[in-house]
């Protein structure tokens, strides 16, 4: 499909950015991908339905195919592909119901000639009038459906609305405002509704363990620190020392706040009530992807017995399966970890520098997500109420 000019520089220009890591954090990448899709629907000349349908799965690919560790960019297209099958079907079911309610008047004007008086004619006038009532045409639903998805009226010689943009009139604003009410709107809100929860399950003198900085964990317990008092062990997550920042804007919130390194996860379990982190994919398994150094401490958390929440959003979940947890990951240059001066080592060793961890689902006990809260085997469901089975593969 052939995009707008002014949308294809757009559209290349985002891919050039995944593709060079311009564009960090499911957040960016879910909104930016979602405001693309869009311009699609609003630029973009289709005739119905499955015409704009094809042209969303074309761009979803291209954009899922630049930057595949990013899978917040698939589901955002899988969830505007639902949104597109939901109002056809919404708009199909209500023109039926209008068929149904105006072949039921019919019925009723029917039954009630027949039971009204005769009038004084005689048989075969009768019998000429409820042969006219019979043969009268009937609308077909096929031909509702196809008024309704294409917007066509009945063609006439001098008929000038033959155009997809008057045929795609209809569904074009309802598809931008459930895209701008369902999934930008529900962007902009999601920490929020995330961090809402936080007193249900952060209870006063309670010791949290997190590793990492996500925006998602820190408001999820500056929020709880507003009615609760508690304290917070950030692991420093090396050789990113994330967990420095973290530490810093816990601190600064009024939190009480230890960073501990990497290796001392296992040894400080023991005193931690709840460890709490956040995500960068959910997988249909109900496993995730998160930042370096989480599956050490999901690991150990499951070990002492301790519960495991994990903030998330919807968006981030991905009908994807780990069939091979290493796709998901992205291996970033060693040099923070080894130094190139120094030549002689680098020749006899090989480093590998990941990004994230798969965190397998036995790991996890909680997903509080900004509608609510699910275990690991109801993930299925989730995403099964957000994108249609036909979206799976892009």
């Amino acid at each position: 499909m052939t995009l707008p000019t002014q949308l294809e520089a757009q559209v290349e220009n985002f891919i050039t950015r995944l593709k060079r890591r311009q564009v960090i954090g499911s957040y960016e990448v879910a909104k930016e991908t979602a405001v693309i899709l869009r311009q699609a629907v609003s630029m973009s000349k289709w005739r119905d339905a499955d015409a704009l349908i094809d042209i969303i799965r074309d761009l979803g690919g291209r954009l899922a195919s630049a930057q595949p560790k990013e899978l917040a960019v698939g589901n955002i297209v899988r969830r505007v592909l639902k949104i597109i099958r939901e109002v056809v079907r919404g708009e199909l079911d209500d023109m039926m119901d209008n068929d149904d309610y105006d072949d039921d008047n019919d019925s009723n004007t029917y039954s009630e000639d027949e039971s009204s008086p005769p009038p004084s004619k005689n048989l075969s006038t009768t019998s000429s009038q409820i042969g006219s009532i019979s043969e009268r045409p009937q609308l077909t639903v096929e031909s509702s459906m196809f008024r309704l998805l294409a917007d066509v009226s009945p063609a006439t010689p001098d008929d000038s609305s033959d155009t997809p943009e008057k045929k795609s009139y209809n569904l074009k604003p309802i598809i931008i405002q459930e895209i701008n009410e369902e999934i930008i709107a529900d962007l902009e809100t999601v920490y929020k509704g995330i961090a809402d929860q936080a007193v249900d399950y952060i209870h006063a003198n309670e010791v949290i363990m997190t590793i990492g900085k996500s925006r998602t964990v820190e408001e999820f317990l500056i929020r709880a620190a507003q009615k609760r008092k508690f304290q917070v062990i950030v692991a420093e997550t090396a050789p990113t020392y994330q967990g420095h920042d973290m530490a810093k804007a816990l601190s600064n919130a009024g939190i009480d706040t230890t960073v501990i390194v990497d290796s001392a996860i296992f040894a400080a379990m023991p005193r931690v009530n709840k460890v709490v982190v956040g995500a960068h994919a959910v997988l249909a398994n109900g496993g995730l992807v998160a930042v370096t150094g989480s599956q050490l401490l999901a690991a150990a958390a499951k070990h002492h017995a301790t519960p495991v929440l994990v903030c998330t959003a919807l968006y981030k979940l991905s009908p994807v399966f780990a069939y091979d947890a290493e796709t998901f990951n992205i291996t970033v240059a060693p040099n923070s970890i080894l130094d190139f001066q120094q030549g002689s080592l680098i020749d006899k060793v090989s480093v590998a520098n990941p990004y994230y961890d798969y965190v397998a689902p036995e790991l996890v006990s909680l997903f509080v997500h900004n509608l609510g809260s699910a275990p690991p085997t109801y993930v299925y469901r989730l995403i099964n109420d957000n994108y249609d089975p036909e979206d799976t593969s892009l």
